[in-house]
């Protein structure tokens, strides 16, 4: 009798603790490790529910992104869930996301493409679905989004090949390495500065352009191989925060500190390396507000209410002489 009762509790308790861990898991805010997918929509909350989905987890760009968008969350009491795959090279698997996030049924979708082409198919479904969509980020290669919460990409890039040709003395041989040439932000920053180059500064020339996937890894083995192939080069611009601690790290690894590095986004390693001088400088976009204003924009077009086609989140350059500004610190993440 003994053992059955000491049973009977043993099984009591560990059904209390299942609901209790059950119960834990239910909340505002759900946040998809890189690999995962959202499994928990706001079915059960009773509240509007906005799956977030990224270009990845794997920077500190898209932590702050995702700060933004929960703080937006809270603010409109919606249920959000955020992830992305665990690399931006993983297109497949971002639109598997996606393809289950639709799945639920949501309020409305925000979504960075990291190919602008291979998703559009599925956003016709959730149009079709009447659920709006908001690019963030990386916008698609179709009129389907709502809206799209972004930095203006081209110009901000514009603005860095004008700083790479001030700190070079407006002639010499630079190189690129972007993120890729598939998502909207890997073609317009490349874009953006290899135009600017080419119609303000005819004495630069551009040797070499290099795809690193984002990945530090790679970008630094790419940036030593354009080292490497071109004795006479003076500069290299990294388009995301990848790319460019990949260049610092290529250029650390094989002792050229008279290269000038400019970069683009404001996570630790390149803040590090603008103050130590190893980075002339770089560009900084608003990841905080970017992430805001992809679920407030949501939650408007939900609504049915007027959102602007373009959200324009803005850009700044920052170096030594201003990193420590109010203005800038205020852009900056860790």
């Amino acid at each position: 009798m003994k053992n059955k009762m000491g049973k009977l509790v043993m099984v009591t308790a560990a059904l209390t603790l299942s609901a209790s861990l059950l119960a834990a898991c239910g909340s505002s805010s759900t946040s998809g490790t890189p690999s995962s997918t959202a499994k928990t929509a706001s079915s059960n909350s009773g509240k509007p529910y906005i799956p977030v989905i990224s270009k990845g987890f794997q920077h500190q760009f898209w932590q702050a992104v995702k700060q933004g968008a929960e703080k937006a969350a809270k603010e409109f009491d919606v249920t959000i869930t955020f992830e992305g795959p665990e690399t931006e090279a993983q297109v497949d698997k971002q639109i598997e996301m996606l393809q289950a996030a639709l799945d639920k049924k949501p309020t409305a979708i925000a979504f960075a493409a990291l190919d602008s082409k291979a998703s559009v198919s599925l956003l016709q479904k959730a149009k079709s679905s009447n659920i709006p969509v908001i690019g963030f980020d990386s916008g698609v290669d179709s009129d389907i989004p709502v809206t799209t919460a972004a930095t203006d990409n081209k110009k901000a890039a514009a603005l860095a090949a004008d700083k790479m040709a001030e700190k070079i003395g407006d002639a010499g041989e630079v190189a690129l390495v972007v993120h890729d040439q598939t998502s909207r932000t890997g073609v317009d920053r490349r874009d953006g500065f290899v135009e600017q180059i080419k119609a303000k500064h005819p004495n630069i020339k551009i040797v070499d352009i290099q795809y690193g996937g984002g990945d530090q890894l790679k970008s630094t083995d790419l940036a030593k191989a354009i080292i490497q192939g071109h004795p006479n080069l003076k500069g290299i611009f990294g388009a995301n925060e990848g790319s460019a601690i990949g260049v610092v790290n290529a250029v650390t690894e094989l002792k050229k500190d008279q290269l000038v590095i400019i970069g683009y986004d404001s996570g630790k390693a390149q803040i590090d390396a603008i103050k130590s001088g190893k980075m002339a400088g770089a560009i900084t976009q608003d990841p905080i507000g970017i992430g805001y204003w992809s679920v407030k924009a949501a939650v408007m077009a939900s609504k049915g209410e007027k959102v602007e086609k373009m959200i324009d989140t803005g850009f700044h350059w920052y170096d030594k002489n201003n990193i420590d500004s109010a203005e800038i610190k205020a852009l900056l993440y860790n």
